[in-house]
Protein backbone atom coordinates (compact mmCIF):
# COMPACT_ATOMS: atom_id res chain seq x y z
CA UNK A 1 0.00 0.00 0.00
CA UNK A 2 1.41 3.39 -1.05
CA UNK A 3 0.92 6.30 1.34
CA UNK A 4 0.66 10.09 1.33
CA UNK A 5 0.17 12.25 4.43
CA UNK A 6 -1.08 15.82 4.29
CA UNK A 7 -2.83 18.41 6.48
CA UNK A 8 -5.68 20.57 5.20
CA UNK A 9 -6.71 23.10 7.86
CA UNK A 10 -7.27 21.21 11.13
CA UNK A 11 -7.65 17.86 9.35
CA UNK A 12 -4.62 15.55 9.11
CA UNK A 13 -4.97 12.87 6.45
CA UNK A 14 -3.26 9.56 5.86
CA UNK A 15 -4.13 8.52 2.31
CA UNK A 16 -3.38 5.00 1.13
CA UNK A 17 -3.54 3.54 -2.37
CA UNK A 18 -2.90 0.19 -4.00
CA UNK A 19 -1.49 2.11 -6.98
CA UNK A 20 1.41 4.62 -6.92
CA UNK A 21 0.10 6.80 -9.77
CA UNK A 22 -2.93 8.34 -8.02
CA UNK A 23 -0.87 9.32 -5.00
CA UNK A 24 1.81 10.89 -7.21
CA UNK A 25 -0.97 13.04 -8.74
CA UNK A 26 -2.20 13.86 -5.24
CA UNK A 27 1.32 14.90 -4.14
CA UNK A 28 1.59 17.30 -7.09
CA UNK A 29 -1.87 18.70 -6.43
CA UNK A 30 -1.10 19.27 -2.74
CA UNK A 31 2.40 20.64 -3.27
CA UNK A 32 3.15 23.23 -0.56
CA UNK A 33 0.72 21.79 2.02
CA UNK A 34 2.16 20.78 5.42
CA UNK A 35 2.27 17.29 6.89
CA UNK A 36 -0.09 16.45 9.77
CA UNK A 37 0.94 17.99 13.10
CA UNK A 38 3.47 15.78 14.92
CA UNK A 39 3.10 13.32 12.02
CA UNK A 40 -0.24 12.12 13.40
CA UNK A 41 -3.16 11.91 10.97
CA UNK A 42 -6.69 12.27 12.32
CA UNK A 43 -8.43 10.57 9.38
CA UNK A 44 -7.47 7.71 7.07
CA UNK A 45 -8.68 7.45 3.47
CA UNK A 46 -7.86 4.62 1.06
CA UNK A 47 -8.46 3.69 -2.55
CA UNK A 48 -8.03 0.03 -3.36
CA UNK A 49 -9.36 -2.63 -5.75
CA UNK A 50 -12.91 -3.83 -5.11
CA UNK A 51 -11.62 -7.39 -5.59
CA UNK A 52 -7.92 -8.49 -5.71
CA UNK A 53 -8.00 -9.18 -9.45
CA UNK A 54 -9.46 -5.74 -10.11
CA UNK A 55 -6.02 -4.29 -9.48
CA UNK A 56 -4.89 -5.73 -12.84
CA UNK A 57 -7.97 -6.83 -14.85
CA UNK A 58 -10.28 -3.95 -15.80
CA UNK A 59 -8.94 -2.08 -12.73
CA UNK A 60 -11.59 -0.63 -10.45
CA UNK A 61 -11.10 1.72 -7.51
CA UNK A 62 -13.16 1.37 -4.33
CA UNK A 63 -13.39 4.21 -1.79
CA UNK A 64 -12.46 3.09 1.71
CA UNK A 65 -11.15 4.47 5.00
CA UNK A 66 -12.15 4.97 8.62
CA UNK A 67 -15.71 5.47 7.40
CA UNK A 68 -17.35 3.82 4.40
CA UNK A 69 -20.60 3.84 2.46
CA UNK A 70 -21.51 0.20 1.80
CA UNK A 71 -23.41 0.94 -1.42
CA UNK A 72 -20.71 3.15 -3.00
CA UNK A 73 -19.88 1.96 -6.52
CA UNK A 74 -16.23 1.50 -7.56
CA UNK A 75 -14.73 3.83 -10.17
CA UNK A 76 -12.44 3.27 -13.15
CA UNK A 77 -8.72 3.54 -12.42
CA UNK A 78 -8.43 6.52 -14.81
CA UNK A 79 -10.60 8.42 -12.32
CA UNK A 80 -8.55 7.36 -9.28
CA UNK A 81 -7.57 10.94 -8.39
CA UNK A 82 -11.27 11.82 -8.11
CA UNK A 83 -11.81 8.68 -6.02
CA UNK A 84 -9.01 9.72 -3.65
CA UNK A 85 -10.51 13.19 -3.23
CA UNK A 86 -13.96 11.68 -2.63
CA UNK A 87 -12.47 9.31 -0.05
CA UNK A 88 -10.90 12.27 1.77
CA UNK A 89 -14.20 14.18 1.74
CA UNK A 90 -16.14 11.14 2.92
CA UNK A 91 -13.93 10.78 5.98
CA UNK A 92 -14.51 14.34 7.16
CA UNK A 93 -18.24 14.22 6.30
CA UNK A 94 -18.79 11.10 8.42
CA UNK A 95 -15.97 11.33 10.95
CA UNK A 96 -15.48 14.96 12.00
CA UNK A 97 -16.73 15.70 15.51
CA UNK A 98 -14.66 18.70 16.67
CA UNK A 99 -16.37 21.21 14.37
CA UNK A 100 -19.86 21.82 13.03
CA UNK A 101 -19.70 21.03 9.31
CA UNK A 102 -21.50 23.01 6.65
CA UNK A 103 -21.49 21.83 3.03
CA UNK A 104 -20.45 25.20 1.64
CA UNK A 105 -17.77 27.35 0.12
CA UNK A 106 -16.30 30.27 2.02
CA UNK A 107 -14.09 33.29 1.36
CA UNK A 108 -12.56 35.75 3.81
CA UNK A 109 -11.47 39.36 3.72
CA UNK A 110 -10.52 41.64 6.63
CA UNK A 111 -11.17 38.82 9.08
CA UNK A 112 -14.81 38.33 8.02
CA UNK A 113 -16.21 35.36 6.17
CA UNK A 114 -18.88 35.06 3.51
CA UNK A 115 -20.32 31.54 3.40
CA UNK A 116 -21.82 30.31 0.13
CA UNK A 117 -24.04 27.30 0.42
CA UNK A 118 -26.91 25.61 -1.38
CA UNK A 119 -27.73 22.67 -3.57
CA UNK A 120 -25.35 21.04 -6.05
CA UNK A 121 -25.21 23.10 -9.26
CA UNK A 122 -25.96 26.40 -7.51
CA UNK A 123 -22.49 27.68 -8.40
CA UNK A 124 -21.13 28.01 -4.85
CA UNK A 125 -17.84 26.24 -5.65
CA UNK A 126 -17.21 28.21 -8.85
CA UNK A 127 -17.97 31.53 -7.15
CA UNK A 128 -15.76 30.62 -4.19
CA UNK A 129 -12.90 29.68 -6.52
CA UNK A 130 -13.24 32.84 -8.61
CA UNK A 131 -13.44 35.10 -5.56
CA UNK A 132 -10.33 33.34 -4.25
CA UNK A 133 -8.51 34.63 -7.34
CA UNK A 134 -9.86 38.18 -6.99
CA UNK A 135 -8.77 39.57 -3.64
CA UNK A 136 -10.44 37.13 -1.26
CA UNK A 137 -8.83 34.33 0.74
CA UNK A 138 -10.40 31.03 -0.20
CA UNK A 139 -11.27 29.17 3.00
CA UNK A 140 -13.15 26.29 1.38
CA UNK A 141 -15.12 25.18 -1.64
CA UNK A 142 -16.57 22.06 0.03
CA UNK A 143 -16.82 22.18 3.84
CA UNK A 144 -16.90 25.11 6.23
CA UNK A 145 -15.86 24.15 9.76
CA UNK A 146 -17.42 26.13 12.62
CA UNK A 147 -15.89 25.96 16.09
CA UNK A 148 -18.81 25.26 18.50
CA UNK A 149 -17.09 27.06 21.37
CA UNK A 150 -16.28 30.32 19.56
CA UNK A 151 -18.51 30.40 16.47
CA UNK A 152 -15.43 31.13 14.36
CA UNK A 153 -14.86 29.53 10.96
CA UNK A 154 -11.83 27.31 10.28
CA UNK A 155 -10.30 27.11 6.82
CA UNK A 156 -10.40 23.85 4.87
CA UNK A 157 -8.70 24.86 1.60
CA UNK A 158 -8.56 21.47 -0.13
CA UNK A 159 -7.98 21.17 -3.86
CA UNK A 160 -10.98 22.73 -5.63
CA UNK A 161 -13.03 20.33 -7.72
CA UNK A 162 -13.89 22.20 -10.94
CA UNK A 163 -16.57 20.68 -13.13
CA UNK A 164 -17.47 21.16 -16.79
CA UNK A 165 -17.78 24.88 -17.73
CA UNK A 166 -16.08 25.96 -14.49
CA UNK A 167 -12.84 24.40 -15.75
CA UNK A 168 -12.53 26.85 -18.64
CA UNK A 169 -13.56 29.80 -16.47
CA UNK A 170 -10.74 29.18 -14.00
CA UNK A 171 -8.21 28.28 -16.73
CA UNK A 172 -8.74 31.77 -18.16
CA UNK A 173 -8.09 33.34 -14.74
CA UNK A 174 -5.25 31.23 -13.28
CA UNK A 175 -2.00 31.71 -15.22
CA UNK A 176 0.04 29.15 -13.25
CA UNK A 177 -0.66 25.86 -15.03
CA UNK A 178 1.12 23.89 -12.28
CA UNK A 179 -1.80 24.58 -9.95
CA UNK A 180 -4.11 22.41 -12.07
CA UNK A 181 -4.43 18.66 -11.83
CA UNK A 182 -5.02 16.43 -14.87
CA UNK A 183 -8.25 16.80 -16.83
CA UNK A 184 -10.50 13.86 -16.00
CA UNK A 185 -13.08 13.31 -18.74
CA UNK A 186 -16.47 11.63 -18.42
CA UNK A 187 -16.38 11.02 -14.67
CA UNK A 188 -19.67 10.39 -12.81
CA UNK A 189 -19.65 14.18 -12.21
CA UNK A 190 -18.86 15.08 -15.84
CA UNK A 191 -15.49 16.49 -16.92
CA UNK A 192 -13.47 17.44 -13.87
CA UNK A 193 -10.18 19.14 -13.08
CA UNK A 194 -8.76 20.00 -9.65
CA UNK A 195 -7.20 23.36 -8.81
CA UNK A 196 -4.74 23.98 -5.99
CA UNK A 197 -5.85 27.12 -4.07
CA UNK A 198 -3.69 30.24 -4.18
CA UNK A 199 -0.55 30.25 -2.04
CA UNK A 200 -2.05 32.69 0.48
CA UNK A 201 -4.98 30.35 1.15
CA UNK A 202 -2.59 27.54 2.05
CA UNK A 203 -0.20 29.70 4.07
CA UNK A 204 -3.10 31.09 6.17
CA UNK A 205 -5.08 27.88 6.60
CA UNK A 206 -4.76 28.17 10.40
CA UNK A 207 -6.21 31.70 10.55
CA UNK A 208 -9.72 31.65 11.98
CA UNK A 209 -12.29 34.27 10.96
CA UNK A 210 -15.77 35.46 11.93
CA UNK A 211 -18.80 34.55 9.77
CA UNK A 212 -20.44 37.76 8.48
CA UNK A 213 -22.96 36.63 5.84
CA UNK A 214 -24.50 33.39 4.57
CA UNK A 215 -25.45 33.39 0.90
CA UNK A 216 -27.57 30.89 -1.03
CA UNK A 217 -26.73 31.46 -4.72
CA UNK A 218 -28.70 30.09 -7.67
CA UNK A 219 -26.96 30.10 -11.04
CA UNK A 220 -28.67 30.75 -14.38
CA UNK A 221 -31.46 33.20 -13.56
CA UNK A 222 -31.93 36.97 -13.71
CA UNK A 223 -30.33 38.81 -10.82
CA UNK A 224 -32.49 39.17 -7.72
CA UNK A 225 -32.07 38.79 -3.97
CA UNK A 226 -34.20 38.31 -0.85
CA UNK A 227 -33.44 37.98 2.83
CA UNK A 228 -33.99 34.77 4.80
CA UNK A 229 -35.60 34.71 8.24
CA UNK A 230 -33.72 33.13 11.15
CA UNK A 231 -36.02 30.10 11.46
CA UNK A 232 -35.73 29.25 7.75
CA UNK A 233 -31.99 29.89 7.84
CA UNK A 234 -31.61 27.47 10.73
CA UNK A 235 -33.56 24.79 8.85
CA UNK A 236 -31.58 25.30 5.62
CA UNK A 237 -28.25 25.10 7.44
CA UNK A 238 -29.18 21.87 9.22
CA UNK A 239 -30.01 20.34 5.83
CA UNK A 240 -26.52 21.23 4.63
CA UNK A 241 -24.66 19.83 7.63
CA UNK A 242 -23.42 16.23 7.70
CA UNK A 243 -22.72 16.12 11.44
CA UNK A 244 -25.28 18.48 13.03
CA UNK A 245 -27.28 15.65 14.62
CA UNK A 246 -24.16 13.71 15.65
CA UNK A 247 -22.86 16.68 17.67
CA UNK A 248 -26.00 16.70 19.81
CA UNK A 249 -26.40 19.72 22.09
CA UNK A 250 -23.10 21.25 20.91
CA UNK A 251 -24.34 21.14 17.34
CA UNK A 252 -27.71 22.68 18.23
CA UNK A 253 -26.09 25.51 20.18
CA UNK A 254 -23.56 26.24 17.44
CA UNK A 255 -26.18 26.17 14.69
CA UNK A 256 -28.56 28.37 16.69
CA UNK A 257 -25.81 30.91 17.30
CA UNK A 258 -24.90 30.96 13.62
CA UNK A 259 -28.49 31.32 12.37
CA UNK A 260 -29.38 34.08 14.85
CA UNK A 261 -26.23 36.20 14.62
CA UNK A 262 -25.35 36.01 10.91
CA UNK A 263 -27.76 37.26 8.22
CA UNK A 264 -28.79 34.98 5.37
CA UNK A 265 -29.69 35.98 1.81
CA UNK A 266 -30.62 33.96 -1.27
CA UNK A 267 -29.82 35.43 -4.64
CA UNK A 268 -30.00 34.46 -8.30
CA UNK A 269 -27.45 35.42 -10.96
CA UNK A 270 -27.16 34.79 -14.70
CA UNK A 271 -23.36 34.35 -14.99
CA UNK A 272 -20.21 34.29 -12.86
CA UNK A 273 -19.32 37.95 -13.43
CA UNK A 274 -22.76 39.01 -12.20
CA UNK A 275 -22.53 36.63 -9.25
CA UNK A 276 -19.18 38.05 -8.16
CA UNK A 277 -20.50 41.60 -8.50
CA UNK A 278 -23.47 40.75 -6.27
CA UNK A 279 -21.19 39.24 -3.62
CA UNK A 280 -18.99 42.34 -3.73
CA UNK A 281 -22.07 44.53 -3.31
CA UNK A 282 -23.15 42.57 -0.24
CA UNK A 283 -19.59 42.81 1.13
CA UNK A 284 -19.51 46.57 0.60
CA UNK A 285 -22.81 46.98 2.49
CA UNK A 286 -21.27 45.07 5.41
CA UNK A 287 -18.05 47.07 5.29
CA UNK A 288 -15.91 44.08 4.34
Amino acid sequence: MHRFDVRVGPIGYRVGSAWAGPLNSLRRLYSGYPAPDDGIATLTARIEPERPWRKYIHPQVAIRGDHELPDALPMALRHALLAAEMAMNLQIALGERRHLLLHAGAVERNGRVIILTGESGSGKSTLSALLGEHGWRLMSDEFVLIEPETGLARAFPRAISLKNAAIGELERVVSDASRFGPLLRATPKGDLRHLRPARDAIARMDDRASPALILFPTFGYASQAEGIGQAELFALLTQGSTNYAALGERGFAAMTHLATTVPGVRFAYPDSASGMAIVEQFAAELGI
